[in-house]
């Protein structure tokens, strides 16, 4: 698959900020394809412990809503900005 516009993406991932939850962010299979697979690569070359730098905001599992991650930046800034740790189901066990 040739390489794909990650701003054009993020930038269309980023427009709903502030709109109402459940608004549809268009993207194609191809799209969604590649961003996970760009993911997996990057996740696969993370080491199994992690050191992370303070300061640093903890989160629990945002079950996949797309709208409350966005309120998370919103509130505590976006990423590379701000640092943060999503545990993820290890809060919900």
């Amino acid at each position: 698959m040739s390489k794909m516009d990650i701003d054009n993406i993020l930038g269309r991932l980023l427009e709903v900020r502030g709109g109402r939850p459940g608004k549809n962010v268009n993207l194609t299979e191809a799209e969604v394809r590649w961003l996970a697979q760009q993911s997996r690569e990057v996740f696969k070359e993370q080491p199994i412990l992690l050191e992370l730098e303070a300061p640093l905001k903890i989160c629990g599992d945002v079950h996949g809503q797309y709208f409350d991650l966005l309120r998370l930046f919103e509130y505590g800034g976006f990423p590379p900005e701000a640092n943060y740790l999503f545990l993820g189901d290890y809060v919900d066990r």
